[in-house]
């Protein structure tokens, strides 16, 4: 077995950090939806998209916010509506080496475990809702839950669990 040369491909090696959304324009120009602005805030000069399953690495030429959660991005060498189409949905990624580490995607919470306080477990976390004014904890029976902040008592990674203090009653809705 030999070493990767490029061992910033490797899954684990890379965070979710949002999703392209569609083209601006007809210059290249796309809307990426983040969860972690931490390209900003490293200074990035590269992005992975993943393309067909793979994490490729694009190279930034510029982009600008247009909101807390949305900014235009120009990624080099895409420059026709066309070409950044094909990158509609896809995910973006980041090097963990360079991230805050502190900080938690949606896309990373898939696979948590729910507890609410002082109750025990809820339900495991299928898939996180963001496409609402309320972002929703999807379980994997079906449920819905708020994600709200003011609800989180504790957030265990090595565990892979979320303690939260729900409202009585919010699980029987």
């Amino acid at each position: 077995m030999t070493n990767n040369p490029y061992p910033e491909l490797q899954p684990e090696s890379l965070r979710p950090i949002g999703r392209i959304g569609k083209p601006h324009g007809v210059k290249g120009e796309v809307m990426f939806l983040f969860d972690d602005d931490c390209f900003d805030t490293d200074d990035a000069d590269s992005l992975f998209v993943m393309v067909d399953g793979l994490p490729v690495p694009f190279f930034i030429e510029e982009y600008r916010f247009r909101s807390n959660e949305t900014c235009l991005l120009k990624l080099l060498d895409i420059d026709s509506e066309q070409q950044a189409r094909r990158l509609t949905g896809c995910r973006v990624l980041y090097p963990r080496s360079q991230a805050d580490t502190d900080t938690l995607t949606w896309d990373e919470l898939p696979g948590y475990t729910l507890i609410n306080k002082g109750h025990g477990p809820v339900g495991t976390i299928a898939r996180v809702d963001t496409q609402t004014i309320n972002t929703l904890f999807c379980l994997d029976d079906g449920r819905l839950v708020p994600a709200a902040d003011e609800w989180v008592t504790d957030i265990d990674r090595q565990q892979r669990t979320i303690t939260m203090t729900l409202p009585d009653g919010l699980l029987d809705i």
